[in-house]
C-alpha cells in the first residue's frame, strides 16, 4: 500500500536522525569525560546528574528506535499479506494494530523506568547509580 510505504519511509528517516543524535551524544560524552580527566575535575552531584541525564537520553532514543523497528516489521507483514490475500490482509491489519498497542505500552514503560528525576526528593529516593 502506498500510504504504508510513505509511513515506512518517514519512520526510517526518524530512526536515522535518532541514530545520528545517539552518536553525537556519545561523542559529546567522550569529549566531556576527556576534559574532566585532563583537568582533574572532581565530579560533583550536579555533574553526575548531568552525565546520567545524557545516558537517559540515549536510552530513550534507543527505545524509540526499537518501537520504530517493530512498527516497520508489522507494516511489512501487512503489505505482504495485502498483496497476496485480502482476508489475510484484514487479519494482518488486526495484528498490526495489536502489535502497535504492545509497542506503545512497552515504550511507555521504558519511559517510566528511565525518566529523569525533577525534584530533590525524587533524586534522593531513586537515584541512578553508575556501575
Amino acid at each position: 500500500m502506498i500510504i504504508l510505504n510513505s509511513v515506512d519511509e518517514l519512520l526510517a528517516h526518524i530512526k536515522d536522525v535518532q541514530l545520528d543524535v545517539i552518536n553525537l551524544s556519545n561523542e559529546s560524552l567522550l569529549k566531556m569525560s576527556d576534559f574532566i580527566e585532563k583537568n582533574s575535575i572532581e565530579i560533583d552531584d550536579d555533574l553526575s546528574t548531568a552525565l546520567q541525564y545524557q545516558d537517559i537520553i540515549t536510552q530513550q532514543l534507543t527505545a524509540s528506535i526499537e518501537a520504530i523497528e517493530s512498527t516497520q516489521q508489522s507494516m511489512q507483514r501487512f503489505n505482504y499479506a495485502y498483496a497476496s490475500n485480502e482476508d489475510l490482509a484484514t487479519q494482518s491489519m488486526k495484528k498490526l494494530q495489536d502489535n502497535l498497542k504492545v509497542t506503545l505500552e512497552d515504550a511507555k514503560e521504558k519511559k517510566k523506568r528511565f525518566s529523569g528525576k525533577t525534584s530533590n526528593d525524587d533524586v534522593e529516593a531513586d537515584e541512578i547509580e553508575f556501575f
